[in-house]
Parts: structure tokens; sequence; C-alpha cells
């Protein structure tokens, strides 16, 4: 355990109990005693969760991520996360059940997501024993903050105070003016429980100024989201171009190998993705062949792609028992849409700063072009140093991980005599014969070692 007030502040929940060497969590927490999977069985007769309509959610304050994990058995990923405070410590139990997590904070900034990407969020309102602490004026803020990553005809699930509770009929009417306000269609009110859904279009919102709402300007674009300040509007769909609404997406899996609108709009889009997807499919058969990279085995269970691209990557280890973060470069082109359009994950980052999550975390990290990830794009300066990035790497990847870096021979020689000094095991492979270019592939495994005892 990463710190004991865990066990302090959690235990009661009934969460952590032992079955011989493994914690069992049924998941649920403070408002879902009963746990996760019958929460979920509620939410099924109001929302389509079976049946691969929905592609991607988002778990807000997610604890141990016990929602996240039940939906992978409806072929719907969850990107999960737990605020910067003392709930954080959870994310690593998340990430040592297998289940995407990591740490974030809605704050004054967007977060690091593309625009109309989440099918489906729920959200424990106010699980405060203050109840005057829950104020409709929360639930604008937070809908301000996270409409903008909802996909047209999206699912807003709210469950706690002051949904139908005891003195909180005030509270609770505003809080239904406010989603009023916003245009959500009410789709049902079951306990404590109640479902919204986001209109798929803009037309509703112009009129409805009681909370002081209005539509952002023409010039925002909601994908702009690396170190971009919240707006304090409605984000447009018409915004952001292509088909992302729910249900105009192609099912799962069609969705998973089929070129989306949004990969549509770039310039030979269809045709680079598809080269994108039959290149990865060549690259993963040659990595489990002929590198023995335990892809596909138990002993993989996070993966993280540090330069996505589209997620060609993760797209070709589908049927392995992992999961792939998919990292989009800040800097360069945003194709995370696509990614989420696909049905997977991921995050913008700038690989000049660490990436929000706990050490030691994942099984097998991937990277191309790793020197890029460093530079301006269309310039040869390097903003930060190569020495850090990997740094950075080992200390996302736990012992006895997988690093692989594919780039120039040239390249390929820095990162091997760096690898020797955070004491990899490296070696240097050929790339797969039906690759064009001038790539090595570099396979290092994290060493367990410490530092010698200080002599007295």
């Amino acid at each position: 355990m990463p710190h004991n007030k865990i066990a302090d502040r959690k235990g009661h929940q009934g969460w952590m109990k032992v079955e011989g060497p493994y914690f069992i969590f049924p998941g649920g927490g403070t408002m879902f005693p009963d746990g996760a999977i019958q929460y979920i069985e509620k939410l099924k007769q109001y929302i389509p969760i079976a049946g691969g309509v929905l592609r991607t959610a988002l778990d807000m304050g997610c604890g141990v991520a016990s929602f996240g994990g039940y939906l992978l058995t409806e072929d719907i990923l969850t990107l999960s996360f737990a605020p910067r405070d003392s709930h954080k410590s959870q994310i690593q139990f998340a990430l040592e059940r297998g289940i995407p997590a990591f740490v974030a904070m809605l704050g004054t900034r967007r977060l690091a997501f593309p625009a109309f990407s989440f099918d489906l969020t729920p959200v424990t309102y106010c699980i405060s024993t203050h109840y005057k602490e829950c104020r409709p004026l929360q639930m604008r803020h937070i809908s301000l903050k996270l409409i903008v990553y909802f996909a047209p005809g999206g699912y807003l699930v709210i469950s706690g105070p002051p949904v139908q509770w005891p003195k909180q009929d005030k509270e609770w009417a505003d809080l239904q003016a406010v989603a009023r306000a916003l245009c959500y269609e009410l789709i049902a009110v079951d306990g404590n429980t109640v479902i919204w859904k986001k209109p798929n279009g803009d037309s509703c919102l112009p009129n409805q100024n009681e909370f002081g709402l209005e539509l952002c300007d023409e010039s925002d674009d909601p994908s702009y989201a690396w170190y971009f300040k919240l707006q304090k509007c409605v984000s447009r769909t018409s915004s952001v171009k292509g088909e992302y609404a729910v249900g105009v997406v192609p099912k799962w899996p069609e969705r998973l190998n089929k070129a989306p609108s949004r990969a549509e709009l770039m310039k030979n889009g269809i045709d680079v993705f598809d080269a994108d997807t039959h290149r990865w499919a060549r690259r993963v058969a040659y990595y489990k062949t002929s590198l023995n990279l335990k892809l596909g085995t138990p002993a993989i269970r996070n993966v993280m792609d540090m330069n996505a691209f589209f997620g060609g990557f993760a797209a070709a280890i589908l049927s392995d028992p992992a999961w792939v973060m998919n990292v989009v470069p800040a800097r360069k082109p945003s194709t995370l849409g696509v990614i989420y359009d696909r049905g997977l994950i991921g995050v913008y980052h700038d690989w000049c700063e660490p990436f929000s999550t706990y050490p030691r975390t994942y099984d097998l990290i991937h990277v191309s072009a790793i020197e890029s990830l460093i530079k301006d794009p269309g310039s040869r300066k390097s903003r930060c140093n190569l020495v850090d990035l990997m740094v950075e790497i080992d200390r996302m990847l736990r012992p006895e991980g997988t690093v692989v870096v594919r780039d120039s021979p040239e390249v390929i020689d820095k990162v091997a005599r760096i690898a020797q000094a955070v004491r990899w095991t490296a070696t240097v492979h050929d790339k797969e014969p039906e690759s064009h270019g001038r790539e090595k592939i570099l396979v290092a495994t994290k060493s367990f070692w410490k530092l010698p005892s200080a002599s007295h």
C-alpha cells in the first residue's frame, strides 16, 4: 500500500477484503455499497451500455476504478482519474488491477482530452456529509468543465445528494434547472441517481440564460487542450468537424479498423489510416515472433504508446489481455480524436514534462521517433534533454518491464548509451523485413538494482 491512510479511510467500505493473497474490490465506494456491477446493471435499463454502441467512458473521482473495470466486459474502455489529493493513492490499486487510470484535476485548465469523445460520464455529485456544500453552482462548474468532452448524445449520470435526497428539495430543483439550461434531456431518475442525455446540436442553448450560460465564440476550438484555460461558455458541437455523435460512429468492433470521419478530414487521411493499421499489424507480429516481447501474455497488463498517432499499436493488440495509454505529443498534429472514435483511449502530453502517473506503473513502453518528442516540429533544436526523457521513462516503467524504441541508427546509438547508464539491459535489432526507411529497434529491460549501502 502506498499510504496507510488508504486503509484508515477506505477499509470500512468493504472493498478491501482479502481472499487468500488477493484484494477483492466489489467497488461502489460510499454511494454504492452493493458494488459497481449492480450499479452498472441499473444503468443498463436506461443507457445502451451493451451492444457496442458506446465508445468510451470518463470516470472522475474513480476510487479504485471498479466502474471502469466492469465496463471492460461490455467492450467500453473507461479512462478513470482521481484528483491530486489523498485519494490519488487509489490509482495505484487500479493500475495494479490492469485498469486504465491516471491522476488529474478539474481546475482552471482543460483536461488533456480531445473534444466530444466520451459517451458516458458517471459523477458522484457530492458525497460530503456536509450537505450544505452541495450547490447547483458546483453542477454548473462541473458541467462547463465536462461538456466539452461529452460526445453529442452522450450520457451524464449523477448519483448522490442532492438527487432526491432528504432535506435537499431546493438543491435538487436547482440542479434540474441547470440541466435544463444546458439543454440536457432527462432520461430517468432512479432512486438517488439521475441520467441526462446531451443534445446533438446547439440550437437550444442561446435562449437559455438563467444561469448565464451561452455558446462559445465561433473562433473557439474545443480540441485545444494543452495548457488551455477553461472557457466560461459551452463549446459548439459545430466547432469540430466530423461525425462523432453517439449512434453515428460504427459499433464495436467494426469501428476499430474503419477510418473515422475525423481521419477523413486530414489530407489523404483514409489512405494514411489504412496504411498505419496494416503497418502496426506487421510490427506486432514481428514483435511477438522475433523480439519475444511477451505481448499477449499475463506479463503485460499496462502498455504506453508515447507517440501514438492513430492508435495503430493499441488496435493491433486488441486480443491481448492489456490496455494501452495512447499519448499524442502536444506539439504534433492532433490525432487523438481519431483514437477515441476507434473506441480507444489516450491523452495529450508534452514529453518535456513529467507524465501524471505513479512510478513503476507500466509493463511495456513503446516509443517511435523518440528524438522528435523533444523537438519543436520543423526544428532541429531540442527543447529538453534526451537523458531527462529516458529517466522519465525509467520512472514510469516497472522493474523487469520492457522499453521498445524505434528510430534511426544514429539515435538508437544515443539511446543505447543512455540505457546502459540507467541500468537497462538493451539489445538492438533490425526492423521487420517489410518495413521501409532507416530504422533500428532497441529493446531494453529494466533491471532490479539498488545503490550500495553507504560505508560508515
